[in-house]
């Protein structure tokens, strides 16, 4: 009862974090935003939405609805894991290894917040723990995407050449194209574009009615310097998402001639 206590106390006062959040559903989607107090929402609406946020990219706006049904129901583990996995993506690792050891004093051996507080252990470049942590949880019952996933991006970290093979693991276990785009970022976040194109071109391929799928494959196509490519990827997912202003923003600056082909193309005009 304390350890709960304490830790949903912890959890309130993290949440000052995100009292002014805006949540831009309206300029992201270029659908009307609905009042929040309009209707009382319950644990389950507060996670469909956090899911909804999250196959987005709106991390911060998904952070937030997974600690609101928490705050409903704090024996919500999906609420805690997602918890963990949004901290992860933001970037606030200790945050997300603080959260990933408080869920586990919940639920003591729990495989997939294992593999949180793993993930989020090796981006904080503890690779010892994060080893320890990712075997614990491949011990523990069942088998998930997530596990093999962050398995995968240890071997990535670590220069080990099986990253792949756990990968294609994690999604032979769930097909769910967000799987793939996941993937598709732990691979940028590694800078390793080439790999990272090979998940997003299968999320696109798993679900083309999917705007982010085809904004993180721009990503890609521009890190590899395959603009034309990149370009038809940001067509695709502002014709699926009209308003996108990440889509917008690097479409604009594609079709600007970048400074090193000027150069290029000035020097072999005085060679003539």
């Amino acid at each position: 009862g304390l350890a709960v206590g304490t830790s949903i106390g912890i959890l309130s006062r993290y949440m000052a974090r995100f009292d002014k959040l805006e949540f831009d559903d309206a300029e992201r989607d270029g659908k009307a935003a609905e009042p929040e107090m309009a209707v009382r929402r319950d644990d389950i609406d507060w996670m469909q939405r956090a899911d909804q946020h999250r196959r987005t990219g709106l991390y911060e706006n998904a952070l937030k609805f997974y600690s609101r049904a928490l705050e409903l129901d704090k024996t919500l583990v999906g609420g805690w894991l997602g918890q963990v996995q949004m901290l992860v993506l933001l970037a606030e690792y200790p945050e997300a290894e603080l959260w990933a050891r408080k869920a586990l004093e919940l639920f003591p051996g729990h495989g997939d917040l294992m593999a949180g507080r793993a993930q989020a252990l090796c981006r904080m470049r503890d690779g010892k723990r994060a080893h320890e942590m990712c075997d614990g949880s491949l011990k523990q019952t069942g088998q998930s995407a997530y596990r093999w996933m962050v398995r995968g991006e240890l071997m990535l970290a670590g220069k080990q050449a099986t990253d792949q093979y756990c990968f294609d693991k994690a999604q032979q276990l769930d097909a769910d194209w967000l799987v793939s785009a996941e993937i598709t970022l732990v691979y940028l976040f590694y800078r390793n574009p080439s790999r990272a194109l090979l998940r997003a071109r299968r999320a696109c391929e798993t679900a083309p009615d999917q705007y982010y799928a085809w904004l993180l494959q721009a990503r890609c196509q521009r890190a590899l310097g395959l603009d034309s490519q990149a370009r038809r990827s940001l067509q695709t997912c502002l014709e699926l998402c009209p308003g996108h202003e990440e889509a917008r923003q690097m479409l604009a600056e594609l079709e600007q001639p970048s400074v090193p082909s000027l150069g290029r193309w000035l020097r072999g005009l005085f060679r003539r």
